[in-house]
């Protein structure tokens, strides 16, 4: 992507320094808990402070950070991250003027418009998304965004990242719900990529780490950041100021706490190992207080997204937002309206990883229809960034001066030559055709269409990856990991 391209700012440079500035006295003066008691002392270590008692089974508490310590650790901090798929090809660099795509994560149900039900999703299912996600070329990224019903839940952590890696080539955002699962999740990554030395220099995986709001880093999270640093991979703070509830009902308020949580991560990740790759993320929510929801296709909450991404590219650190997703229940006018929105404005902020697309019903549900059909919206929102070009020295006065009363283009060759290159041609999914009937029930739903491109995508046939033998290898550290939970080996599917 071109590093001069159209953009909006929806916060001004004045308001973004005053939020940087009171969200360190925020961290100095008020201070944050730390769950983890390695977090805890690691923090100390670096000049942390303790604000209150310590639990005296844990050892944690309550830590204030200084000014100063925050500055110095901070300072550490890459501004930009580069990915490689799993052959080690294609490089996604997280840099300013560089927007890619990812579909959102960790969704338990799945929109199944064949069956007519939201329901859990299996490997079968997982495999299905992998494989789509692989043929739409404008996600850049892969992500574990299903979590299988049928396996042992001490594994889904590890399960999920398998199946991106066994059937995928994209680099692949994840996470853990458990601090065991990161050990089996980095042999599996260094065993596609490897080596330990390998993984960190290109790592093909970015690892969510969610902070509890309010001001709170708990024992599973503070043990990713480090887990991760240590290993190269980059962490991805994904911070969820709820307004009205867990945190300030003013964005402003809002932003001054996602801030102060997610510096604190970067303070973290970079006393664990220096210069560890961080992004500064989140996925803040504008409460809706008539029915206690956390809209992610508010206003509100992308306006949140576009401010705080601006505070990220303020202190030079690569960034990530949850938009392009929708509260809606069905792929329907909702959905589209949510998720076309937040994916443009994503663009045209400029947010580095932009997770969310396919994403229904709070985060909670995953669609295939709707990430194909989100994949039309991320193709128009790449073919904005590109901005008008001039394509010629003089751009239209000899066309029309040769021109015929009544004449037209259509088949000039400066319409020929260019065609391609200015017009977005979009998939199967959008209708751009005339009409063709006047009954409306032989007109497809784009839901419908979207739904016959899914299965036209996914006829194609497979094409492996990975050597046989990495496979091979990857194939027994997952068994092994399920067999160890109980589970008879791997499911089929």
């Amino acid at each position: 992507m071109p590093s001069r391209h159209p953009k909006f700012e929806i916060i001004p440079r004045a308001l973004v320094e005053d939020i940087i500035g009171e969200a360190f006295d925020v961290l100095a003066r008020v201070g944050l808990f730390v769950e983890n008691r390695e977090a805890y002392d690691l923090l100390t270590a670096h000049g942390g402070r303790p604000a209150g008692p310590v639990d005296p089974d844990k050892g944690t508490g309550k830590l204030t950070l200084p000014i100063a310590m925050v500055e110095e650790l901070l300072e550490l901090a890459p501004n930009q991250i580069r990915l490689k798929d799993l052959r080690g090809e294609t490089e996604v660099t997280l840099a300013p003027g560089r927007t890619h795509f990812d579909p959102g994560s960790a969704a338990l149900f799945l929109h199944d418009p064949a069956a007519g039900v939201i329901r859990r999703p299996a490997t079968a299912d997982l495999r299905r998304y992998v494989r789509l996600v692989d043929r739409l070329p404008h996600y850049h990224l892969q992500s574990t965004a299903l979590v299988s019903g049928d396996v042992p839940g001490p594994c889904s952590d590890s399960y999920r990242l398998y199946l991106a890696l066994r059937y995928g080539r994209k680099p692949v955002v994840t996470g853990t719900f458990r601090k065991e699962s990161f050990a089996v999740m980095r042999e599996m990554l260094e065993t596609v990529r490897g080596g330990a030395g390998a993984l960190a220099q290109f790592p093909p995986a970015i690892f969510d780490a969610c902070p509890s709001p309010p001001l709170m880093w708990s024992d599973l999270t503070s043990q990713s950041v480090m887990d991760a640093a240590r290993a190269g991979l980059p962490s991805e703070f994904v911070s969820m100021p709820l307004t009205g509830s867990t945190a300030p009902i003013t964005l402003a308020g809002a932003l001054v706490q996602h801030a102060a949580e997610t510096l604190a991560g970067v303070v973290l990740a970079q006393a664990a190992q220096p210069g560890a790759p961080v992004i500064w993320g989140g996925s803040p929510s504008a409460m809706d207080l008539r029915f206690g929801t956390t809209p992610m296709g508010a206003i509100e909450t992308m306006m949140i997204d576009a401010s705080y991404a601006a505070v990220g590219r303020f202190l030079d650190l690569p960034t990530h937002a949850y938009m392009g997703l929708s509260d809606a229940k069905q792929v329907d006018y909702q959905a589209g309206l949510e998720s076309g929105l937040g994916i443009i404005l994503a663009a045209l902020a400029g947010i580095n990883v932009v997770s969310g697309a396919g994403m229904l019903d709070f985060e909670n549900c995953q669609s295939l229809e709707k990430l194909v059909l989100d994949h039309e919206a991320c193709a128009m929102a790449y073919r904005m960034l590109r901005g008008v070009e001039r394509r010629d020295e003089v751009m239209a006065l000899d066309l029309l001066a040769e021109l015929p009363a009544g004449g037209h283009l259509l088949t000039h060759p400066h319409t020929l030559k260019w065609y391609r290159e200015e017009i977005l041609v979009p998939g199967k999914a959008l209708d751009r055709r005339a009409r063709g009937a006047d009954n409306l029930a032989d007109l497809p739903t784009a839901a419908q269409r979207a739904q016959q491109e899914v299965e036209r995508l996914l006829a194609a046939p497979e094409e492996p990856w990975l050597d046989e033998a990495v496979i091979r290898e990857l194939d027994r550290i997952m068994e092994a990991e399920l067999r160890a939970a109980g589970a008879a080996g791997l499911p089929k599917g």
